[in-house]
């Protein structure tokens, strides 16, 4: 298995590059590939921030990726629902955030935008300290 950086997945989904995009779709669609949870933070970042895909795409896009059939994705369920979450209005990487700490009675935090957010979703217990 082949772990893969952020701009292979990237070349893959937008198909941009006359030379990476197909490199990138031979090799994740010719052998295993492994994607790390930061990796998929800075695909979400890099799609929203430079291609201006809304969360909706990025949750499309990032989810078809997930389930080819030669990617693995590190902690598939704790993205899932961070996606999730994301198509509810919460920052994608607040809900990967508070995703990983479910097992915390809650999560304690400055940002009030992430506190607005997860109250609209079906997260857990972020506060304010």
């Amino acid at each position: 298995m082949l772990a893969v950086d952020t701009n292979v997945i990237v070349r893959y989904l937008t198909n941009d590059h006359p030379r990476q995009s197909p490199r990138a779709r031979n090799l994740v669609d010719g052998q295993d590939v492994w994607v790390p949870t930061t990796v998929l933070l800075e695909t979400e970042w890099v799609l929203r921030s430079v291609y201006r895909y809304t969360p909706t795409q990025v949750a499309i896009a990032l989810r078809k990726f997930a389930g080819l059939p030669h990617v693995t994705v590190e902690n598939a369920a704790l993205a899932a629902q961070a996606l999730n979450w994301a198509e509810q209005g919460m920052d994608f990487a607040d809900a990967l955030h508070l995703g990983a700490a479910d097992h915390c009675e809650a999560f304690a935090t400055f940002d009030t935008d992430f506190v607005k957010a997860a109250k609209k979703t079906s997260a857990g217990n972020v506060r304010s300290p």
